[in-house]
């Protein structure tokens, strides 16, 4: 288990992904297109503006505004606040409201997949990402299958080894495209 969870820069931030299944969820649905350090700011950052992350409040609430709130939480403000509020539906309605009920309750690595795959804008690579979290850093058994074999966020352990993860990535990409 652990304490914090150092994917962006904020020590606050890291704490709270720890601490509550939802805002790690949230950290993972508005992870694209904008630095790993920005997305997984955003559920603090939406928390201190809305006052809640409680799934209930927040389904039932315009998150516009508290995205595009200067600074945005994410470059994509409208798309992300309705991706975040149908997210925070899925877990209201079918979890009541207990995001870690997606992975506590899952009869097996299938069952997980499906129950992960199911929520909104989760394809394959935001699945593998949130299972190494959920295995490595929750100890989450039937995740470890799900989770890749390259590095990636669920290794990140340390401010450090997510300025490693990140420098690694890069290259990695910059490898792919001399082979374009």
């Amino acid at each position: 288990m652990t304490d914090a969870l150092y994917f962006t820069d904020e020590p606050e931030a890291c704490e709270l992904l720890a601490r509550d299944p939802f805002a790690l969820l949230v950290g993972f649905a508005i992870d694209q297109q904008v630095p790993v350090q920005k997305a997984f700011a955003g559920p603090l950052t939406l928390k201190r503006r809305v006052g809640t992350l409680d799934p209930a409040k927040l389904a039932a609430t315009d998150l516009e505004q508290a995205f595009r709130e200067k600074p945005a939480i994410h470059r994509f403000p409208g798309a992300m606040a309705g991706r975040v509020r149908e997210l925070a539906a899925v877990v209201a309605d079918e979890y009541g409201g207990d995001a870690s009920r997606i992975w506590r309750e899952a009869a097996d690595s299938a069952d997980l997949r499906r129950r992960l795959e199911a929520l909104p804008g989760f394809g394959k690579m935001k699945v593998a990402g949130i299972a190494a979290v959920l295995a490595r850093r929750f100890g989450v058994d039937q995740a470890e299958p799900l989770a890749p074999s390259h590095p990636c966020l669920g290794d990140v352990d340390s401010p450090q080894a997510l300025a490693d993860y990140q420098a690694a990535k890069r290259a990695h990409k910059a490898a792919l495209r001399q082979h374009d």
